[in-house]
């Protein structure tokens, strides 16, 4: 049953990029703003068995999201509830198919390597938000199990000091519930394994996006505040909302 499982999401994921990908490129041959990418997104989250719920107000325009990460379907969950772009690592360019997809997104790709690029990335960065569409940013660096944060990594928030334009901040719970470790993409599995043990698992996956309360980044002093105010956020609501059989001392 897990290979006809995974069959046929596989099947429901091809639909949705191929439904999707026509109407993408007249839009760009137009040269006008695409939605299809959202659209994608949102189809692809519920072609994999992902089923997104959405507490809280996403603010409507000029956000940069800071969220925790738990698995690629983050990216589908998020970026179909708000049309986010994302900040990414470079490697993801370079993946067959799904690099070119995340470039259509218009995903940021940052090296973790080259420190020597630091001020090169930050000004893409500040050239990204400089249009109206929101960034989101993973700032734990690499995906966790679901029930305890990492050390948020502040470096990428400093093209908040200042901002581009005006912006809130607005932190995301991604809370996968009592799933979050079965799903979790974290060691050294490989994405291939993680991949296929997500399509071949049972039932649905429900997704909810807990959009907490935004704050402006001019209010704090630095990056490293702006990054523990969103990480105290997270891990507020990551402890408020632990299912019941999961500890509860330590975990954030």
């Amino acid at each position: 049953m897990g290979r006809i499982r995974r069959f046929l999401r596989l099947c429901a994921l091809t639909a949705s990029l191929f439904l999707c990908l026509i109407p993408h490129l007249l839009w760009r041959l137009l040269r006008r703003p695409s939605p299809w990418p959202r659209r994608f997104l949102a189809l692809a989250a519920r072609s994999v068995g992902a089923r997104v719920e959405v507490t809280g107000k996403p603010v409507s325009s000029d956000l940069f999201l800071i969220a925790n990460h738990v698995s690629w379907v983050d990216i589908l969950a998020l970026g179909g509830a708000t049309g986010t772009a994302f900040v990414a690592h470079d490697g993801i360019a370079r993946w067959p198919v799904f690099g070119w997809l995340a470039a259509q997104n218009n995903t940021l790709f940052v090296s973790r390597e080259r420190r020597g690029g630091l001020n090169t990335q930050i000004d893409a960065l500040r050239t990204a938000m400089a249009g109206h569409q929101p960034v989101a940013l993973f700032p734990e660096g690499t995906t966790g199990d679901g029930r305890a944060l990492l050390t948020f990594k502040p470096t990428l928030l400093a093209v908040l000091l200042p901002p581009p334009r005006n912006v809130m901040i607005q932190p995301v719970h991604i809370d996968y519930g009592p799933a979050a470790p079965d799903i979790a993409w974290h060691g050294d599995e490989p994405a291939g394994s993680n991949v296929k043990r997500l399509l071949e698992r049972r039932g649905r996956l429900v997704v909810t996006l807990r959009f907490l309360e935004p704050f402006d980044p001019s209010g704090y002093g630095d990056r490293k505040a702006i990054a523990a105010i969103a990480r105290d956020h997270i891990a507020a609501s990551m402890t408020a909302h632990l299912p019941p059989s999961a500890p509860r001392d330590g975990t954030v």
